[in-house]
């Protein structure tokens, strides 16, 4: 076998210790990224980039200076993997190894998944309600045999309950290949349909619509597919020629309408079309105005769509279903400044409203036949709670789920007309004790005066028995943040914390501009050419952190992924000083190279969020965060930097141009790693096994930069 050159040599100048060496003594010696001379050109400004080459995936040479990285960050980190075993084993006694999802009803079955020990994925079955035989229906575990990912995208079983349409990834790049199975005669289908997004059925149980991606990952054509006939019969019913936008499919849960979707970050426009008439004709809701988003559920003989053509935050009106357009909107629930509508459910006699207010979510239920209205209240200071699997439509009970910092995720079934939650099942989590623990939300001032919401949880009791109050610090901290897209950082239990939180390391996000916390205007405020309050935001939260006395600089990680990674570039660029360590996990660190290529997937989509830098003014606005534009010479906290080699939403040469040019420029003693999965995608291991060892890894690196080390 032949040895690449560039991990050969990096390997070679890496000294050899004698077997009774100590080997935290040992200074590997980081691999060099050869520099190959590339000039970029955009209004008149020459940029050079040395590590474009890069993005030269098929070159041998790239596979091999990121496996020259791998072997120095193990060589580094050869010393902590005792701890690391330590903290898998930890981590993994946490885990209900063998466990049940809690069943849905669709229809005649109940549907669910399983886990059993000493496996890497689920097993997803069903049984004939109330309770009959189990079938297993998709086991991921026997779909993985020979590939080191797999990954379930869609799950769709037709109205008869016979047929079952579900999509796998087996490489991390998100592209699914869509499969029918008769659930009859545990058989596949002839259908093999590659680069698929979502799938549902019709009506009549022999039509399956779906969606495909083009070339640049971009989900844009919608064809209508007939059973058992070949792929190339198959309808266009719909393309979407815009680059900015994605097209989908989905079906309300009354069963009685398709929904045909085209929307881009800001603006979206919906058709419908009758279950029962899948060779019908699509009726356009509302044709697309730039910066209108809407979206449409069913019930009776009215639509109900969540619009935002009254406000930012979204209100809903109601049309008939025979003329849908806006000239026939209804509004039911007005819009509110201060209140985020989200979502909203329909059922037979009931509507849900997902809303988020003062940054915290919430549900409320209305009785349509009375009109009266009540909020489904929470108990703690900081939490999730989200909409479960409801796909029975003429019901009473709405499933939701309920997790926080301290209590682990918990399914309840509300009786909505009794206005009482019933719990189903909480998560088991062995040899956890949550009486241990506290959690709380805090304010930090922005430079603006806006004032930053930060969830936070500590072990309040430590193992001697002491109490402990964040008033009791500094304590070591790791932060995270994210603050993109207009998507809340949620709330969650995580069993994989433990080992911080046991440790005495306090846990914080940040819920920062650009997110979705408090409403659009807070995406709003943290996008474009407002995405510099994005990374303030993070600095004043993590300040106000010190000031308080909970932590201190040189107690204080901070941790962010894809956005927020890129999150992790720019304050770290900004306030080298401030952190003693930085995790960023698949990185967006790269801005205005990869938002400058059209050629690239997702590109084009993501103008909305980031800017063109083929507009002058966003160009200049770009260069000033983009984190690997403006590395600089001068000390760096410790860094790692993980990525994967098939990550298809931030390419793995971001990351490892951003690090071999930081290489290059710093001048502290502090490490820098980058570890790249050779076999995964933006999410890193499918394994659950896989994943904690993962986890375990940064855990070691964090803990140690704590002065943690068992």
């Amino acid at each position: 076998m032949k040895t690449p050159s560039l991990l050969l040599a990096a390997i070679m100048s890496m000294p050899t210790l004698p077997a009774s060496a100590d080997q935290t003594t040992f200074a590997a010696v980081p691999p060099v990224a050869k520099k190959v001379e590339k000039v970029v050109t955009l209004h008149g400004e020459a940029r050079s980039d040395p590590y474009f080459w890069l993005r030269d995936k098929p070159n041998p040479d790239v596979a091999a200076y990121l496996e020259a990285e791998n072997a120095y960050t193990a060589a580094v980190m050869r010393s902590t993997e005792p701890f690391q075993e330590a903290l898998y084993s930890e981590m993994l006694g946490h885990v209900k190894e063998t466990d049940l999802s809690v069943p849905y009803r669709e229809g005649d079955w109940l549907y669910y998944f399983r886990t059993e020990k000493g496996k890497q994925y689920r097993i997803y079955c069903r049984k004939k309600f109330p309770d009959g035989p189990e079938h297993v229906t998709v086991d991921l575990n026997e779909l993985a045999k020979g590939r080191k990912f797999m990954a379930l995208g869609t799950y769709a079983v037709s109205d008869d309950g016979n047929l079952l349409a579900y999509s796998t990834d087996n490489t991390g790049f998100r592209q699914y290949t869509l499969f029918v199975k008769d659930l009859r005669a545990n058989a596949l289908g002839p259908e093999r349909i590659e680069k698929t997004t979502r799938a549902v059925w019709a009506a009549d149980n022999l039509t399956l619509f779906y969606a495909v991606e083009d070339a640049a990952k971009r989900p844009y054509r919608v064809y209508r597919h007939r059973l058992l006939e070949p792929q190339s019969s198959d309808v266009l019913v719909y393309e979407e020629k815009d680059e900015r936008f994605n097209a989908g499919i989905g079906r309300t849960r009354s069963r009685a309408w398709l929904i045909l979707s085209s929307e881009s970050h800001t603006t979206s426009e919906r058709r419908v079309l009758k279950a029962d008439a899948p060779a019908g004709e699509w009726t356009l809701v509302a044709p697309r105005e730039q910066d209108h988003e809407y979206d449409v559920d069913h019930r009776g003989d009215l639509f109900y769509i969540r619009t935002n053509s009254g406000g930012r935050n979204f209100r809903l009106v109601t049309a008939p279903v025979a003329s849908p357009g806006r000239a026939s909107w209804k509004e039911i629930v007005p819009h509110r400044a201060d209140v985020m509508l989200e979502d909203a459910d329909l059922f037979a006699n009931h509507l849900v409203l997902h809303e988020r207010a003062n940054g915290l979510p919430r549900f409320t239920v209305t009785n349509l036949a009375t009109n009266a209205s009540h909020v489904v209240a929470f108990p703690e200071p900081v939490y999730s709670a989200f909409s479960e699997t409801n796909r029975v439509f003429d019901t009473n009970l709405f499933r939701y789920a309920y997790q926080s910092f301290v209590t682990p995720n918990s399914v309840f079934d509300y009786d909505m007309d009794a206005n009482t939650s019933k719990l189903l099942k909480e998560q088991e989590v062995p040899g956890y004790d949550r009486s241990l623990y506290r959690s709380d939300r805090l304010w930090a001032a922005a430079s603006d005066g806006t004032k930053i919401p930060i969830s936070i949880v500590w072990r309040a009791k430590a193992a001697d028995g002491k109490e402990r109050a964040l008033k009791d610090g500094p304590f070591p901290m790791w932060l995270n943040g994210y603050g993109a897209y207009g998507i809340p950082i949620p709330v969650t239990f995580s069993s994989n914390r433990l080992p911080l939180l046991d440790r005495g390391v306090v846990i914080a996000i940040a819920h920062i501009r650009g997110g979705g916390e408090m409403g659009k205007k807070w995406h709003d405020d943290g996008r474009m050419l407002k995405k510099r309050n994005t990374f303030s935001d993070f600095i004043a939260a993590a300040e106000s952190l010190m000031a308080q006395k909970i932590t201190a600089k040189d107690r204080l990680v901070i941790e962010g992924g894809s956005a927020g990674g890129l999150l992790m570039g720019a304050v770290t660029n900004m306030r080298p000083d401030l952190f003693r360590a930085v995790v960023a996990k698949v990185p967006f660190v790269d801005v205005l190279n990869t938002m400058s290529d059209a050629t690239l997937p997702l590109t084009v989509g993501e103008y909305e969020e980031w800017g063109n830098p083929e507009k002058k003014d966003e160009y200049d606005y770009i260069k000033t965060y983009s984190p690997y534009d403006n590395l600089r010479k001068g000390a760096y906290p410790a860094m790692l930097v993980m990525t994967s080699f098939n990550d298809s939403q931030v390419f793995y040469h971001e990351p490892a141009k951003y690090v071999a040019r930081l290489r290059t420029l710093k001048t502290d003693a502090n490490p820098l790693l980058l570890k790249t999965n050779m076999a995964a995608g933006h999410g890193g291991a499918s394994g659950r096994y896989d994943y904690l060892h993962e986890a375990a890894f940064e855990w070691a690196f964090v803990l140690v930069q704590l002065g943690i080390a068992k």
